[in-house]
């Protein structure tokens, strides 16, 4: 959901003043944070005050240091800004055929798959809140969401990217990076799901897409119930819309 960005934009005018910069226009994706190019390799990132989530997004890329992930070029830890590497050309995935992306985001994703550590925090905690959150919102789910969570348990064993889809993998060259991670210790199949439900318009409607996806995680290593819980869990809160609730629930059935 977007935010008011005035207060970040205004911070990443004096970031860009102090560091000699001349900042572009944002992009327009850029729904949480504001990021825009300040030259043809970089990009300069300002996390949104109430963004918790984002919270050692530069302890993760620097974690991956270029593998998987755009590389941290400088930052300011006070003010949460960040000066990145730029994809270039920067085309995400969404317009790929679906295999070869879902290939692509495999690949990717693997990279970033980190033995879990310090600074990064164990997800179960806000899993619990966005749960609660949503539950107070009407989500059917929620109730099915607490039992799985109850049942796979929420694991802190990797480091997650936290946000992974299509529109954060980028082509740079001739290989594909992520961006705007929120990272997360968990199970690696928590970051499925945000997958499966993109690019933005995709209602997993398409029951055969969505378990070729599946099918290309689990040859990768993941564990097939842990990635259909995940998403109902995820789903509860991220997806609380009717119109999800049985393409979730019947994910279970397999």
């Amino acid at each position: 959901m977007p935010v008011d960005l005035t207060e970040t934009r205004a911070t990443a005018e004096r970031v860009a003043t102090d560091w000699g910069l001349d900042l572009g226009a944002p992009f327009a994706f850029a729904l949480q944070s504001f990021a825009a190019p300040v030259s043809d390799d970089a990009v300069l990132k300002v996390a949104w005050e109430g963004d918790d989530e984002s919270l050692h997004d530069a302890e993760a890329f620097e974690a991956w240091n270029g593998k998987g992930a755009v590389r941290v070029l400088r930052r300011d830890r006070k003010r949460r800004a960040l000066l990145l590497e730029r994809a270039r050309p920067g085309t995400d995935i969404s317009d790929l055929d679906d295999d070869e992306a879902t290939a692509i985001a495999v690949d990717v994703a693997i990279q970033l798959w980190l033995p879990g550590r310090a600074p990064f925090r164990p997800v179960e905690p806000e899993v619990q809140r966005w749960l609660a959150r949503a539950e107070r919102q009407g989500s059917q789910l929620v109730p099915l969401a607490r039992q799985l969570v109850a049942e796979v348990g929420a694991g802190a064993d990797w480091l997650v990217h936290g946000d992974f889809h299509h529109h954060n993998i980028l082509r740079h060259g001739e290989r594909f990076v992520a961006i705007d991670p929120k990272p997360y210790l968990s199970d690696r199949e928590f970051d499925v799901p945000s997958f499966l439900w993109n690019p933005f318009g995709y209602r997993l409607g398409d029951r055969a897409k969505t378990e070729r996806r599946i099918a290309a995680f689990v040859d990768a290593g993941l564990d097939d119930f842990r990635i259909r819980a995940w998403t109902v869990i995820r789903g509860a809160y991220l997806r609380p819309d009717p119109e999800y609730v049985e393409p979730l629930r019947s994910l279970l059935d397999s």
